[in-house]
């Protein structure tokens, strides 16, 4: 899930850059249209060369201003784009709630919102963004299922909540109303997803935790941590008490008024026996209380886990028999863009789903949209490891050379299909919205 960081970056390009011609792809239920009126960007290698003069001379005068959270608002994906493009990029990373709020209120402070799909139920009805022609994404076709069909297999169960299929589309280029199924107008082009689920101190926690209800577990009381972002909190506090069979809902994603009342009761119940250590908003937050010992489990985000680990401390994303609770992200443009600019944005979006970007995400513990070119910018160990749930052959480094997993580790919860086949539901937005905040807030400050 998304990390609070405070980044501004500058990002220049060189003058290198092309992108594609598209042909008809009849099982996609439109066609492909040139983008640009250049010819072909290459998957996977992370390397665009050939724009025609005109863009070249043009390109350089170009700033795209981008805000999203820190999971993909990277220095280290800025660097990259510098190398690949020929425009200037202005990134700042902010946190969830801050991220929704600048898109909704400042519409004109931005070009490109790197934005999560449940948020962009509040974002996109008001206006403020314009749809994505599909036809101009060359790599539409290897974009995982989940984002195109619903469904990561034909068989797979639709989970609960907001999924970013039922937010992914509009029904035409000044649509702003959500598209029962699959059009050429998408509101963000994916980008980033996982499956979230608890972390554990395994030396710490004295026995297997197999089940969300643990995280209330008496034993644990004044060890346990559950994240302050409410969309995102309310929807652990909901796997627990589904976990411990005290309430099932229609809709944990969308949770009836005296639901929420049933679920904050609770909460502030539990609080009030004293078993939360702290509510935490941060990435940093979250591995600072793991890793001191002051928490030994909680609601978590893969890479911190992993940062934890790199510290030499045990630190175990457990996968739990109820399933997990996902997330997605993806780029999405201001109402505003156009011309040069536009153009620019749909290149620096092709960029982004052609190889190094995902698996610089995969190595963090995220999934990319786009599976194929991630894994022709991966080694065999490093795609066997973080993908296929195998043991690896030799040690697992961060994307920044640090080792996380010795040699033999598994990755937690297995595979990518594992993981991915297994979630129960979606961050998600309710209709009553309003109110679930208003509770959230009275449970943390009761």
């Amino acid at each position: 899930m998304p990390v609070a960081r405070n980044v501004h970056t500058r990002v220049r390009f060189n003058n290198k850059g092309r992108t594609s011609h598209m042909t008809t792809t009849p099982s996609r239920g439109f066609g492909r249209r040139s983008l640009l009126a250049t010819a072909g960007i290459a998957a996977g290698s992370g390397a665009i060369t050939g724009f025609p003069t005109i863009w070249a001379q043009n390109i350089k005068n170009v700033t795209l201003r981008q805000f999203g959270t820190g999971v993909s608002n990277l220095n280290a994906v800025a660097d990259k784009v510098k190398s690949d493009l020929g425009f200037t990029l202005s990134m700042t990373a902010l946190d969830t709630d801050a991220v929704t709020q600048k898109a909704v209120t400042q519409p004109k402070s931005y070009d490109i919102a790197d934005i999560e799909y449940f948020a962009i139920k509040k974002v996109f009805p008001t206006g403020v963004m314009q749809p994505m022609d599909a036809r101009k994404i060359k790599l539409y076709d290897k974009i995982v299922p989940i984002f195109t069909k619903g469904k990561l297999t034909p068989d797979s169960q639709v989970a609960q909540g907001t999924t970013p299929y039922s937010v992914g589309y509009v029904e035409g280029p000044n649509g702003k109303t959500f598209a029962k199924g699959a059009t050429e107008w998408m509101t963000l082009i994916p980008t980033i997803y996982n499956a979230d689920t608890l972390g554990i101190r395994p030396d710490l926690v004295g026995r297997p935790i197999t089940h969300w209800r643990d995280l209330v577990d008496p034993a644990f009381k004044g060890k346990a941590s559950i994240l302050n972002i409410p969309s995102i909190g309310i929807m652990d506090a909901a796997m627990v008490i589904e976990s411990l069979g005290t309430m099932k809902y229609v809709d944990k994603g969308n949770m009836t008024k005296p639901e929420i009342d049933k679920t904050v009761a609770f909460l502030i119940e539990t609080k009030k026996a004293g078993q939360f250590r702290a509510f935490w908003k941060s990435f940093d937050e979250s591995v600072n209380l793991m890793a001191s010992g002051e928490v030994v489990i909680q609601s978590m985000w893969s890479p911190a886990v992993a940062a934890v680990r790199s510290k030499g401390i045990a630190c175990t994303y457990q996968p739990l028999a109820e399933g997990y609770r996902a997330w997605a992200g993806g780029l999405g443009l201001a109402k505003h863009l156009s011309g040069l600019e536009l153009d620019a944005a749909y290149e620096y979006v092709n960029w982004y789903l052609s190889g190094w970007v995902g698996a610089y995400l995969n190595r963090q513990g995220y999934y990319s949209a786009v599976l194929e070119t991630a894994k022709e910018n991966m080694s065999a160990n490093e795609w066997g490891y973080w993908i296929e749930g195998k043991p690896a052959q030799s040690d697992i480094l961060s994307p920044e050379g640090k080792i996380m997993e010795k040699a033999g580790a598994v990755r937690d919860g297995g595979s990518f299909n594992e993981r991915m086949s297994r979630v129960a539901c979606w961050n998600s937005v309710m209709n009553e919205d309003r109110y679930m905040v208003q509770k959230w807030n009275e449970f943390i400050a009761a």
